[in-house]
Parts: C-alpha cells; structure tokens; sequence
C-alpha cells in the first residue's frame, strides 16, 4: 500500500505515518516544516508543502493520501485558517485526484456549538453558526471535499489526546493555578474524547476500505462525565488539584466580553477560556459511533491517559 499523508510535521500526521510504516505501507510524508528527524515520521520518505500556497508539484504515485494538514487554533487570523483548511484542502485533492482514495481528517466542532451534543450522528452538521474561524473554516473544507470528491471518507473526532499533544492537554494543565483548576458546568456533562491510537486507527482504515466514502465519527469507546476525566488527567500525572466547576450562565457572559476586549486590542495570543472551550466543556459532547464501526470496523479503545505525556 503506498500512502501519501499531509500534515506529517504535525501531531495526528506523523503518528499516522508512524503506524503506516509500522505495517509494512510505503509512506510519503508531506508538511510545513523545512524539515523533521527521521523518527518523527517513522522514516518515511518528508518533502516540505505549504498546502496553501498550490497544489504539489510532482506528486508521488499513491493509493491512498490522509490529509491531517490544517490550522487548528481556536484563535488566530480567519483568512489564515481559510487559506490552509479550505484553500489547501482543494489543493490537496488537485494533487491527489481520483482513482486515488481520500481521507480528510475532519472535527467535531462542526456541530452547533450552542447546545448540547448528545450521541449526535453525521447528517446533523454543517450547522448556519459557528463561534469562530476554525469550526466555520473546517465546516466549509467538509462541503468542498463531499461536492468535488463524493468517495472522500471524512473523519469527525473530538478533542483528540495523545504522546505529542501541543493543544487540549497542555492547555488544561497551563490552566491551573496554585493547585486549583476551574471548569464550567457541573462536572456530570458526558464528554467524549478520541485517543490519538484511535484516530490513527480510523485513518489506515479509512485509507484501504473499499468503497467507504462518507462522513464518520470517530472517539474513544464510551464518553466520560467531565470530573471523570479531569481526575483521570490529574492522577496521571501525578497531580493534586482542587477542581472547581462554575455556571455556565455565569462564566459565558464574562468570556464573551474578555474575547470583546482581546479582538478590539489585537491579541495575537488568546484568552485563557475562549467561547469556543466553554461550549466543549459546559454541554454534553457525545458522538454516536455507529457509522464508523459497522462500515469501517472501527473497534476504538477506552479513553486512557497513561502513556499520554511520554514524548
């Protein structure tokens, strides 16, 4: 099986092309970066590829391309996010175009962010609102890969964890303070969470299923309530902290106006609670799994921190 994967300077790109090498797939790697050790990629093959600048010139002969490349801040210039999470995903597919299979790493922050998401299936997103760039910019990539390409398999995961993480666990933990850890909610929402293993897993086969085009959820086995899986993280890591839950009716209010702030000064780094967190931490986020597993034979894993901090 040969293999393309873009975003392979990346965290969900390189432990892609890490288990594609493992099983024996001869893989090329493709990101932003000039360059990256050899380990990084599993020794794949690396060519550095701003997706947003145009299509690759010269692309390799492949049976498959996973394409994990994209802009995933919650805060940051909206043109940017555009250019490389729809601009450069309709140049990752020029590059790649069919008979050549496509699987585009989605998110599940295309769902309405306003209320709660409980056991949500794939046809109840693209939604009409979005709190910010990121979600309204992977939202429109998903409309663009299922309007050219309908054999595209797209892959919605949420809040994805795992060895290499630089987003949702490091940002947790830089939010605590003298031994406390505020969160909004009550603590019982259910959450679901996709361990990186199990996203990569999704990935290959997605990549070497045959006809599998569609739209799929991707998460760990079952959701946990939020207190639950913070204490999970916390023990861990060995840490002792007091978890504090505040109302979401109360902290929405506040957020929204500190994000006022920051836009009117030009912030470049974000606050330390955007919106967009406080809608992932206050309502229930479960997925239904079911498309993934009777058509992908998708069989995730438990949610499970150990091992998560070892990089």
């Amino acid at each position: 099986m040969r293999l393309a994967v873009t975003g392979a300077s990346g965290f969900v790109g390189a432990a892609v092309c890490r288990a594609a090498v493992a099983q024996g797939w001869r893989v090329h790697a493709f990101g932003r970066r000039a360059a990256v050790s050899p380990g990084h990629v599993g020794g794949a093959s690396y060519r550095s590829w701003d997706i947003a600048a145009g299509p690759l010139p010269a692309p390799p002969a492949v049976d498959a391309v996973v394409h994990c490349a994209g802009s995933v801040t919650d805060w940051g210039p909206a043109p940017a996010q555009w250019a490389v999470n729809v601009t450069g995903t309709g140049h990752v597919l020029d590059s790649f175009p069919p008979p050549i299979r496509c699987v585009h790493v989605s998110s599940a922050s295309v769902y309405d962010p306003y209320r709660p998401s409980v056991r949500v299936t794939e046809d109840q997103a693209p939604v009409s609102r979005y709190l910010n760039a990121y979600a309204a910019s992977k939202a429109a990539a998903e409309q663009l890969v299922r309007a050219e390409r309908p054999d595209v398999v797209v892959l919605r995961p949420h809040a994805v964890y795992g060895p290499g993480d630089t987003t949702l666990l490091p940002r947790l933990l830089s939010a605590i303070r003298r031994g406390r850890l505020f969160a909004v909610g009550d603590g019982r929402q259910l959450v679901h969470l996709t361990g990186l293993g199990n996203l990569v897993a999704a990935c290959l086969l997605a990549a070497r299923v045959p006809g599998a085009g569609g739209v799929y959820n991707i998460a760990d086995a079952e959701p946990l309530s939020l207190d639950a899986a913070l204490t999970a993280l916390l023990t861990e890591r060995r840490l002792r902290v007091r978890v504090t839950y505040l109302p979401r009716r109360v902290v929405w209010p506040v957020v929204s106006m500190v994000e006022g702030v920051y836009r009117l000064t030009r912030r470049r780094r974000p606050p330390r609670l955007t919106r967009y967190a406080v809608s992932h931490l206050a309502y229930e986020r479960t997925l239904d799994l079911t498309a993934a597993r009777t058509r992908l034979g998708y069989d995730p894993a438990a949610t499970s921190f150990e091992g998560a901090f070892d990089w």
